[in-house]
């Protein structure tokens, strides 16, 4: 939790278990768009793995794109214990993490109507180092399922000392929201709708191309059942 946020006092209503409402995280702008259980903030972390973790170092904002895992009721990242972003997120600076799937491209009329249906999370708060090795495991074999399902058990796991080399860190989800946008353009109904323009959603999709195995890769040494699998679904983060 951020240090001195500001509840808002209440739990919001929505289906499923509950995020107490925060100042900083409640929705303001189109706030019908907004979501605050659980249901749909693990939805969207689970579906899609790259997040974008934001914070100050020396008076700095920076913002880095991360694989991220969640592991019940926390969202996990990881890098070189080297990195400027873990040695600052690990000394607990003030963090805001978000994850985005864009779903469709929404074409109105007029330049000021066009807009894009996606599925979004804020979350805040500072991070807290995961130090105990098992713990670190866990958290590894996390973000290798989180690419790929079923990843962990085709190949080998983290040594000591690449265990050593890595900072893990932990966010609790417990300052958080969801803004989900839907649907077609808003225009239907003004004067643009007598416009001989096309209107309507252009969806986003998401998926995978045909694997290119690594120069590397000794002959006779078949595609992992774990890439089959997720060639053979839908894909992570596809349009729903």
């Amino acid at each position: 939790m951020t240090g001195g946020a500001d509840r808002a006092g209440s739990f919001h209503e929505s289906a499923g278990r509950h995020i107490l409402g925060l100042v900083q995280t409640r929705v303001r702008r189109s706030p019908q768009r907004g979501r605050y259980d659980r249901t749909t903030i693990d939805a969207v972390l689970d579906a899609q793995p790259l997040a974008h973790v934001a914070f100050v170092d020396a008076g700095q904002p920076y913002c880095v794109p991360m694989l991220h895992a969640r592991i019940g009721d926390d969202v996990y990242v990881h890098g070189s214990s080297a990195s400027r972003a873990m040695r600052a997120l690990g000394d607990a600076a003030p963090a805001c993490v978000t994850v985005t799937a864009l779903d469709g491209l929404v074409l109105a009329r007029s330049a000021f109507e066009h807009s894009a249906n996606y599925r979004s999370v804020m979350l805040l708060g500072t991070f807290r180092v995961i130090d105990e090795p098992e713990s670190k495991l866990a958290a590894f074999e996390a973000f290798t399922n989180a690419v790929v399902p079923g990843r962990w058990n085709e190949v080998r796991p983290p040594s000591a000392s690449e265990l050593q080399a890595s900072t893990v860190l932990a966010m609790a989800i417990d300052a958080a929201s969801a803004k989900v946008r839907t649907g077609p353009p808003t225009d239907d109904g003004s004067p643009d709708a007598l416009l001989d323009v096309w209107a309507g959603v252009l969806p986003v999709e998401n998926g995978f191309g045909e694997p290119v195995a690594a120069p590397g890769l000794r002959a006779g040494i078949g595609l992992a059942r774990s890439v089959r699998s997720l060639l053979g679904g839908a894909g992570r983060g596809a349009s729903t």
